[in-house]
């Protein structure tokens, strides 16, 4: 899996669930996967939203999401 920020190729190793409530049933989950140099980039643009629900090492996603 790759990064979820546009244009970077870096493997990703974090997964940050997120959803947006006017769209998402509450227990609904997207996920977006991020390298270590954008994490912080996509946690702050969903979390600016209401929209970041967890962040978890991409190693501990159950594949329930998305």
């Amino acid at each position: 899996m790759i990064c979820s920020r546009r244009g970077c190729r870096e493997a990703a190793v974090w997964a940050l669930a997120w959803n947006n409530p006017k769209l998402h049933t509450p227990d609904r989950r997207k996920v977006w996967t991020a390298c270590d140099e954008h994490r912080a980039y996509l946690e702050d643009f969903l979390r600016l939203r209401g929209f970041l629900r967890e962040t978890l090492p991409l190693d501990e996603l159950d594949g329930s999401e998305g």
